[in-house]
């Protein structure tokens, strides 16, 4: 390697050392100044000298991947020197970046990484700062811009590896040239390419967070720098449709469209967020200093629409005007930045009266423009921590977010409101909730102004959304948790839901809550002639509906005990303890929330017959899509990005038809939703409802052969998974296992149905053209199969195996793409135990049955990401619960057949084939001793060695032998299984090639002295080679 690295480098130099004698360019240390002109006559040998000096970058740049680093940093890191020295010129310095990239990047031992600290001394750094600046100086031209990405890798690669030595076991003291280093790092941060800017976040990130640079006064120096250079690069500006900023010149050579750089803005500002948070931690005060001055000028700031005018109202910002893009930079940066003066500050040394005289600016800031004021409100929270200091301002605060509960551009005006303007009334609300559950104690006192505050809202039927009067409601059932007083706070919650039990429980109300047609005529979905135009008259019968829906989801999610137990006693609120010893709370809530949920069960109960083809009949003609997707749950399962402009300009609801779209889904959302809170909430007056899985079973899972995958979906993922998680094992026998048992055994026939018409249809379509259109109803309903798929296995899971841990790893990802979720654990935890809830469901036949077919099913259904889940988190431990029993021979060879079967349809994936692989193994060596029929299905396997086997088997069943190594013998098994193990499609069809010898090109002629003695018969030829 060293003759190779040698004679490459020589190469190297000779030929750069021609082409600058021949162009006229200085030679080696001289090399930083511009080359001149050449001769004509001179230029074709310079060009080859050149491209002989990019073979070899080229070559080296395979070689530096992966040669040991000794090489790379030999005879004082001549190569790393000449490569520096080479950026500066313009023919070579793309490969001369490449293969410095590559070196600089190098992972390996701490110890050999060390001479890379070479290139922060003076000659590496004086090359790289100004090949930089040169490149730079020429304007935007492609070849010279992907050479300054290259450098801006370089100099992240180069931070990457002094965090990584400086504070090790290395020796590596802080370089002399760092202040140079950070001047021109800070350089690529502030440079108008918005693709640059993002690059350097992560080296940021690290060098702020180091636990010996972050306290290293160069760095300190540099923070305020950095922040002031993020409070530009916050703007979002550098769309490549427009020409309003230097960067869209530069978005145009690394963004398709307007809604790619959107994507990848939201992205860098997250990562910006972050690492501006790191930065404040060394420096809260400077940080929160530069937000008052923004805040303070923005608020003074003449308004700037810009061309673009909004929709909403004349003279109002839209998402592209220059004030709501500076303000929104603001916003987000004075977030981030005063977040951290509570966090990193003595409580002495907090800057209050500043703050507070922020928050009263800000307070008395007025504006009718919905895009600022919902800027304004997130100051507002963002300052609201200094009220804790000088409580005398919550009324203030109190005030500025309850005129913005009932914002209007125009008021009383008829036409639908924007999402722009729904959005500043909803960020209100979730205001107030905020203020209400992160500082209860400070808002107590003040308990009976919200209340009547609230009342006044409530009041007008009108006025509000119902997702608004619930918000309301939900901060007052929050402060009302401070009562610690069960008695005071049943009260309360039972004056403020006698509305809503009113209206609930009425006659009228209950008739259309247990009948679909009532239903469907009382929401005013079987009208036939509705136009969009014209004012819908049958809203507000949908509105109380959902006001009741909404307000009691709110009162279950938020009214609680008090956390301490001596002071749960005190209130009023402890029972005593369960059998298990788990204490058991009674909720102020139960005897309001338990009174209504007869009704509710109907509601659902009728909801779900909605989807019977008599009541689709029924919904008339505007209406017949009522129950179908929203547009927008379509685009998320399909990946679709959303229209920029459009989104906060349009109303929420264009037509009469999207209502009520949004009217079905919403309410059987919520439904479900109070179903999966009930448990936690009310806990044992909830579980011990007289005939509460009978309830369930003819209520919520009625009619599941005709609701649709997604709606089912969401039930799983908020009712049923939330309620099994929270029931204590008391009650597994009376309520999870009987409404369990029949769920999954439906399940798995609904999802074996599913995947069986995939399947088909894919057969059918192999030989014809695939339809590539994204928004195809086929792609849309198969990706909807595998996000059911998935829950449904996440639910076996969560309920048999583990109820931490799991749901973390894998809730994550069931929406996302399966490369990129796959995970690289192969093999189960050893101590994967079931649950002694999956003991309780595998001890009952049926759900054991049902669960056990729906696991090993499912690992030959079309999805990798569900099947490597289940593979290596559920297969094994259920199985392994029922081998003590007698298993029929028939069951042993199918559980073992759907695993072959798995492989050979996931055998191309990595993770899948080795947790598969895995899976077969242990229950080959667990059973294969009791049951010979494996070996049966074993001999079935295409191209298997039989003698191989009978080894493999001889082995296993002679226990007296001594036994392989675990991996050994599971090598060993997976070349048995490997015919059944499927292969991309890149390697299905390929054709063996085998070369054979090729006959020598020149024959060799034998000497005549063998020739001789071979043929002389009377052996007179041996004589001679004896002769002396």
């Amino acid at each position: 390697m060293e003759k190779i690295f040698s004679f490459l480098l020589t190469a190297l130099q000779q030929n750069v050392n021609k082409y600058r004698l021949m162009v006229g360019a200085p030679q080696e240390q001289e090399v930083l100044t511009t080359p001149q002109k050449t001769d004509l006559a001179q230029e074709p040998k310079a060009q080859a000298n050149c491209r002989v000096g990019i073979a070899a970058l080229n070559t080296l740049a395979g070689y530096i991947d992966w040669v040991a680093l000794s090489h790379i940093t030999a005879d004082n890191c001549k190569l790393l020197e000449m490569l520096c020295l080479l950026l500066n010129e313009p023919e070579l310095q793309v490969g001369a970046a490449e293969c410095l990239l590559i070196a600089v990047s190098r992972k390996g031992k701490l110890e050999d990484r060390k001479p890379l600290m070479v290139l922060f001394g003076d000659v590496a750094m004086h090359c790289i700062l100004s090949a930089a600046q040169t490149a730079d100086g020429e304007g935007l031209v492609e070849k010279h811009y992907v050479f300054l990405k290259r450098l801006c890798q370089v100099l992240c690669a180069l931070g990457s590896q002094l965090c990584a030595l400086l504070g090790s076991d290395c020796n590596v003291e802080t370089p002399a040239n760092f202040g140079k280093y950070l001047e021109s790092f800070l350089a690529f941060t502030t440079h108008p390419s918005q693709f640059l800017r993002s690059s350097t976040q992560i080296t940021w990130g690290a060098l702020f967070r180091h636990e010996v640079l972050s306290r290293d006064p160069l760095l300190l120096a540099v923070v305020p720098k950095y922040l002031r250079a993020s409070m530009t690069n916050l703007v979002k500006v550098g769309f490549p449709s427009k020409a309003d900023s230097p960067s869209c010149e530069y978005s145009r050579f690394d963004f398709d469209s307007d809604e790619d750089f959107n994507a990848f803005f939201n992205s860098f500002r997250a990562q910006q967020g972050e690492v501006m948070r790191m930065a404040c931690r060394l420096d809260p005060l400077t940080g929160f200093q530069m937000a008052g001055e923004w805040l303070k000028y923005q608020l003074t700031a003449p308004l700037d629409t810009g061309p673009t005018n909004s929709k909403t109202g004349e003279g109002l910002c839209s998402i592209f005007s220059p004030s709501f893009v500076q303000w929104d930079a603001m916003t987000f940066f004075s977030e981030s930045v005063i977040s951290q003066v509570f966090r990193t500050m003595d409580k002495d040394e907090i800057p209050v009266n500043d703050g507070i005289d922020l928050l009263q600016l800000v307070l008395n800031f007025e504006t009718k423009d919905p895009l600022i004021l919902s800027c304004v409100l997130t100051n507002v929270s963002a300052l609201f921590p200094f009220v804790t200091y000088r409580p005398e301002y919550l009324p203030q605060v109190l005030s500025k977010l309850f005129a913005s509960v009932t914002f209007e551009v125009v008021e009383e005006s008829k036409a639908p409101r924007t999402r722009a303007v729904k959005n500043v009334r909803r960020h209100a609300c979730s205001s107030i909730i905020k203020m209400c559950r992160d500082y209860p104690q400070l808002v107590l006192p003040n308990f009976d102004m919200l209340y009547n505050h609230v009342k006044q809202l409530l009041s007008n039927e009108l006025l509000l959304t119902q997702m608004e009067k619930c918000a309301l409601m939900e901060a007052l059932v929050l402060i009302s948790n401070q009562f610690k007083d069960y008695e005071r706070q049943k009260a309360f919650l039972e004056e403020l839901m006698a509305p809503v039990a009113g209206l609930w429980l009425s006659p009228e109300m209950q008739r259309v809550l247990s009948d679909p047609e009532a239903f469907i005529s009382y929401v005013g979905a079987d009208n036939k002639n509705a136009d969009p135009v014209l004012e819908d008259p049958s809203g507000l019968n949908r509105s109380r509906i959902s006001f009741c829906v909404y307000t009691i989801l709110g009162v279950v999610k938020r009214a609680r005990w008090p956390a301490a137990t001596e002071e749960a006693k005190a209130g009023g609120f402890f029972l005593g303890y369960l059998p298990s010893g788990t204490p058991m709370y009674r909720n102020p809530c139960t005897e309001q929330v338990l009174k209504l949920f007869d009704n509710l069960l109907a509601l659902i109960r009728t909801h779900n017959n909605l989807y019977m083809p008599e009541m689709v009949a029924r919904l008339g003609d505007t209406f017949a899509k009522a129950l179908d997707m929203l547009e927008v749950e379509k685009n998320a399962i399909l990946g679709l990005p959303q229209p920029l402009l459009e989104l906060y300009d349009s109303p929420v609801y264009k037509t009469v038809l999207e209502r009520m779209q949004g009217f079905f889904c919403t309410l059987y959302d919520n439904c479900f939703h109070i179903l999966g809170n009930a448990g936690p909430s009310m806990q044992q007056d909830f579980y011990t409802v007289e005939g509460l899985a009978t309830q369930l079973l003819s209520s919520a899972f009625n009619n599941l052969n005709n609701i649709p995958d997604y709606r089912l979906r969401p039930m799983l993922r908020v009712f049923v998974k939330p309620l099994v998680l929270s029931c204590p094992a008391e009650y597994y026998e009376t309520l999870v296992c009987p409404m369990l048992g029949p769920l999954f055994t439906y399940l798995h026939m609904r999802l074996s149905q599913k995947w069986q018409v995939i399947n088909q249809r894919n057969m059918l379509c192999e030989d014809d053209a695939a339809d590539d259109n994204p928004e195809s109803q086929e792609m849309l309903e198969e990706q909807l199969v595998r996000l059911l798929t998935r829950e449904v296995m996440d639910l076996a899971t969560v309920c048999c195996v583990s109820k931490k841990g799991v749901e973390q790893n894998t809730t994550a990802a069931v929406d996302g793409d399966d490369d990129e979720a796959m995970a690289t654990e192969v093999t189960p935890p050893a101590n994967a135990e079931l649950t002694e809830l999956g003991k309780c469901l595998m001890k009952q036949e049926d759900v054991c049955t049902a669960v056990l077919i729906t696991a090993y099913t499912s690992l030959s259904w079309k999805d990798t990401l569900s099947c490597q889940r289940t593979t290596t988190q559920l297969c094994w431990p259920l199985l392994k619960q029922v081998l003590p029993g007698n298993l029929l021979p028939d069951a042993v060879s199918w559980f073992f057949t759907s695993v072959l079967k798995g492989l050979q349809v996931h055998g191309q994936h990595d993770g899948c084939m080795a947790a598969l692989v895995h899976l077969a193994f242990q229950i080959y060596e667990a059973l294969r001793p009791r049951y010979g029929e494996l070996k049966a299905v074993m001999e079935q396997i295409p191209d298997i060695q039989l003698e191989s086997l009978e080894q493999f088997d001889s082995k296993l069943l002679n226990p007296t032998l001594q036994k392989v190594a675990d991996k050994r013998r599971k090598d060993h098994f997976k070349r048995l299984i490997s015919g059944c193990i499927g292969k991309p499609i890149g390697e299905q069809f390929r054709k063996e090639v085998h070369i054979r010898n090729l006959p020598s090109l020149f024959k060799k002629v034998k000497p005549s002295l063998e020739t001789d003695v071979l043929e002389n018969e009377d052996g007179e030829g041996f004589n001679v080679l004896f002769e002396p």
